[in-house]
């Protein structure tokens, strides 16, 4: 039987398209800040929302018991709970769709002798990241139930990173199916984008940040920070030791995110001229010049974003962009890769 077929490959996929939409999702129920009205995990008995007016009143008087309620929202109803319940109720379904769409046909391609041993070893992999993945959630939402109303933007950063990471780590798994015979290229290039990558990874825990501290709301206007100050002229200083106003500073976090921005740009122009000098495949081809195309889209979405305060559609379309540049990055460094 052969192995690592068509099947293994839109199971990868699959996942892939999966994990795309949990992000957005996720982004939603950031946005929406509904992250905290599920207050305890239930693995089995959670998938379930509440079926009655009964179930509704519990949850809810569950919810009262927690700083979000006491601090922010004392205001609210049961229909406003019911609101931002609906986000991270199907926010954590879908955590759990696709850890079955990962764990259950990884089995019956086990059990059928469809999977390499390499394969295997990579999905074994994926599954470790899924599965560290649906602990990272549960610790941010448990940084939020304590005293501050409001998850850890550092937890939220490490929850969002991984997502992306095991993304890209699937689709790469899939691309080394659809693409087993590879050709000499040049490691120069490969390692440019390879720092490439890193860089975006960066700048992708530190959209985590902003999104974290809302750090967006701040400082709505470009290329100033500020009207009739230039970027660096506002950066407030707000806490000792320095540093930490660059990792924890409202005003600080968004400088930096600023800056990676250009840094990214000017890195996905660096790369699409160095490799503009080779003879190119026609998928290496394809992948610097979606590059250049997507950092184009996704800066504009950034800038947008920032001018206009971070409405929930804008928020969630520039993590789009993020997504849909990573994956070029991914699919460009495998094109460029032996």
């Amino acid at each position: 039987m052969k192995k690592d077929n068509k099947r293994v490959i839109y199971w990868l996929l699959t996942g892939c398209v999966l994990i795309f939409i949990m992000v957005i999702v996720g982004g939603i129920t950031r946005l929406t800040h509904s992250g905290l009205s599920i207050s305890n995990y239930k693995l089995i008995s959670g998938t379930l929302p509440p079926m009655n007016d009964v179930e509704w009143q519990d949850a809810f008087d569950l919810y009262k018991q927690y700083p979000e309620y006491q601090k922010l929202n004392t205001h609210f109803d049961l229909q406003d709970f019911k609101d931002i319940y609906f986000w991270e109720w199907i926010h954590r379904v879908i955590g759990r769709f696709i850890g079955m769409v990962f764990l259950i046909p990884f089995l019956y391609f086990v059990i059928k002798n469809q999977l390499s041993k390499a394969t295997i070893k990579k999905a074994i992999m994926l599954l470790v990241l899924g599965g560290f993945q649906g602990f990272l959630g549960w610790y941010m939402v448990k940084s939020g139930l304590v005293d501050n109303p409001d998850v850890s933007h550092y937890r939220l950063s490490m929850h969002l990173t991984t997502a992306f990471i095991t993304f890209a780590y699937t689709f790469w798994v899939a691309l080394d199916l659809m693409f087993p015979i590879k050709k000499e290229i040049d490691e120069g290039v490969r390692n440019i984008i390879r720092i490439g990558l890193g860089i975006l990874i960066l700048q992708i825990i530190y959209g985590a940040f902003v999104a974290g501290l809302d750090a967006g709301f701040i400082h709505n206007h470009w290329p100033m920070m500020s009207e009739g100050k230039f970027m660096h002229e506002t950066v407030y200083i707000e806490q000792s030791p320095l540093y930490k106003n660059f990792i924890e500073g409202k005003s600080g976090v968004q400088f930096v995110h600023r800056t990676l921005a250009y840094i990214v740009v000017a890195m996905i122009l660096f790369i699409w001229y160095r490799a503009k000098q080779l003879i190119l495949s026609s998928n290496q081809l394809y992948g610097i010049n979606a590059l250049l195309i997507m950092v184009g889209i996704q800066f504009l979405l950034g800038v947008l974003t920032i001018i206009y305060a971070v409405p929930v559609w804008l928020g969630v379309v520039h993590q789009i962009g993020a997504f849909l540049l990573l994956t070029a990055m991914t699919f460009t460094l495998h094109r460029f890769s032996k």
